[in-house]
């Protein structure tokens, strides 16, 4: 009686221990929920690592195209940063199809009005949104490993078997039936078969455990997909019908995989504990890893495709989120997709997304712009937010501007260059090689017109050289078809290439002492110079600055130095 009621008293704990962790994770989640539901069209808050944005980057990765956005391009313009400015989304699935979509510009209007659509069913529908964000939130991320770095390896495990695995766990029972002929002896067996299987299990578990990961995502994936399918939207309709479609044919896998989810999570609960030391002696997830790797190696397309599905419809979410997040300064961007060659770029209220009270400028652009002004007056800040906008307007359809319309382009820039200290190459080498990979995309022909930007075009030489080759590639440029903007302190460019550019300028104003930029975009070349009246304000020597002024003067009346 005693012993039946101590198992009882052993079985009610365990209950409780399980209702309660059952109570506090269901807790958890709904506050963590509530969190993420009050986040959306806030600034997120999330931090990368340098090893985390390199496995964000896998879908694109993958996804290779011709008109993506070069790497020269993603760095000149800071795209990381705006990456992680758009970026509320929950799942690894999400985090890099974002990526993804803003690296490749949309091939057309259609597939731009396909995101749309999407867009404005979550920023009209909250509880679908919630959701979806519910759905996302669950499947989560991968940790340390990109999902696509195991998928695309699977074929280096081989061909993976499990008779011997059944073999030992046959040795287990065997053992423990010897027991009952001879305890000493079944015991010593008993314990050299479990030493053994523990050994041989944490060897082989090294080997699969980064594809366990990868699995227990792509299960979650599934179960998160499942959820997604019993939706009844006809706004998504497109996307359940596809997910109900590939879950039925990856059904198997789920049977198979359902105890991988759990291994090595260890999570301190006394039932998981023991079912832990199970599933190691027994190699009972390796067993079922064997049989989910032989179902998903038949499906890898279909997976493909999911994480795609579900990739899209969260980075809606969170360009709905990056529009509430701007208020009413943001636009939907007005495209075409024939234009000729009468290349054009117009907008009102432009202004750089990552800049807090940031002023805006309008900007009605019917062939290429040489921007002058004088130092820190916000040329190189104007290039980079036209070249946003651009490429925001064809890959999340979203502007920071009141309004935009211009053709659809392959965008490119030459600015935020640097030595190549590995290569051997100069700044001026690097320079040049940047250059002409422009030219060379714009002289391709038979694909869409180039929207350039440069930055100091070829700054790292001598003065004569750089007047004279600067002129012969913008007018290289604007014969495109490419629509350029330049940014140059060579104030004889604007006389040189009046015919192919229009020129606009940004200026300074000095007051007691003190310099103010209005960053206003003026009409006209520049006609004002500050480099040495910021030498004056930092306190050079005034003989340094009185001497430096008089030569200026005396150059721009004369046209020689003296």
């Amino acid at each position: 009686m005693e012993a039946f009621i101590f198992i009882c008293l052993i079985l009610l704990a365990i209950v409780l221990i399980m209702t309660k962790e059952y109570v506090d994770s269901r807790k958890f989640l709904e506050k963590r929920l509530q969190e993420i539901y009050a986040g959306y069209g806030k600034y997120p808050e999330r931090t990368y690592g340098a090893e985390e944005l390199a496995h964000i980057s896998m879908y694109y990765q993958k996804h290779r195209t011709a008109d993506q956005i070069d790497d020269i391009t993603w760095n000149d313009l800071n795209l990381d940063a705006i990456y992680q400015r758009l970026n509320t989304c929950l799942s690894a699935a999400g985090d890099e199809y974002l990526y993804y979509r803003l690296r490749t510009p949309a091939k057309d209007v259609d597939e731009l009005l396909y995101l749309e659509k999407r867009i404005r069913f979550f920023m009209e529908n909250a509880k679908e949104r919630h959701k979806l964000q519910k759905i996302c939130f669950q499947l989560g991320r991968t940790g340390r490993h990109s999902i696509y770095e195991y998928l695309d390896h699977l074929d280096l495990l081989g061909e993976r078997q499990s008779g011997k695995y059944f073999l030992w766990d046959f040795l287990v029972f065997v053992s423990i039936g010897v027991m009952f002929l001879s305890l000493p002896v079944g015991l010593i067996c008993l314990f050299g078969v479990l030493c053994h299987n523990l050994i041989g299990y944490f060897k082989e578990f090294r080997q699969v455990e980064p594809y366990i990961t990868s699995f227990a995502y792509v299960r979650r994936l599934l179960l998160g997909t499942e959820e997604l399918g019993k939706a009844d939207s006809s706004e998504i309709a497109e996307e359940i019908k596809e997910v109900r479609e590939i879950n039925r044919k990856l059904h198997g896998f789920i049977k198979s995989s359902y105890l991988i989810t759990g291994a090595g999570q260890g999570n301190g609960n006394p039932l998981e504990v023991v079912f832990d030391y199970l599933r190691m002696m027994f190699y009972l997830d390796l067993i079922r890893f064997n049989k989910a790797l032989h179902d998903l190696r038949r499906y890898m397309g279909e997976v493909d495709r999911l994480i795609t599905v579900i990739g899209q419809l969260e980075c809606a979410v969170a360009v709905a989120s990056y529009r509430e997040s701007l208020g009413e300064k943001w636009c939907e961007p007005k495209l075409r997709e024939e234009v000729g060659r009468d290349l054009f770029l117009r907008a009102k209220g432009l202004y750089h997304p990552l800049l807090q009270n940031a002023v805006s400028n309008d900007l009605c652009a019917k062939k290429g712009v040489l921007l002058t002004g004088s130092n820190a007056s916000g040329k190189s800040t104007f290039l980079r937010a036209v070249a946003v906008n651009a490429l925001l307007a064809q890959t999340v359809h979203t502007c920071a501007a009141t309004a935009y319309e211009a053709p659809f382009y392959r965008i490119c820039s030459s600015m935020s260059l640097r030595d190549d200290l590995a290569g051997g190459d100069s700044y001026y080498m690097v320079e040049i090689k940047s250059i002409k990979r422009i030219i060379d995309q714009a002289g391709q022909g038979g694909g869409r017109p180039v929207l350039c930007f440069v930055d100091e075009v070829l700054r790292g030489t001598n003065t004569v050289e750089r007047i004279a080759a600067s002129t012969q590639i913008m007018k290289k440029l604007a014969a495109g078809p490419a629509l350029c903007f330049a940014a140059t302190h060579d104030i004889e460019l604007t006389k040189l290439l009046r015919q192919e550019y229009d020129n606009y300028h940004f200026e300074e104003r000095i007051e007691e002492n003190d310099i103010f930029f209005p960053y206003l975009l003026m009409e006209g070349p520049a006609s004002t110079r500050n480099a040495i009246a910021l030498l004056k304000m930092l306190q050079y020597d005034e003989g340094i600055t009185a001497e430096a002024e008089a030569m200026a003067e005396r150059f721009l009346r004369e046209g020689n130095w003296t």
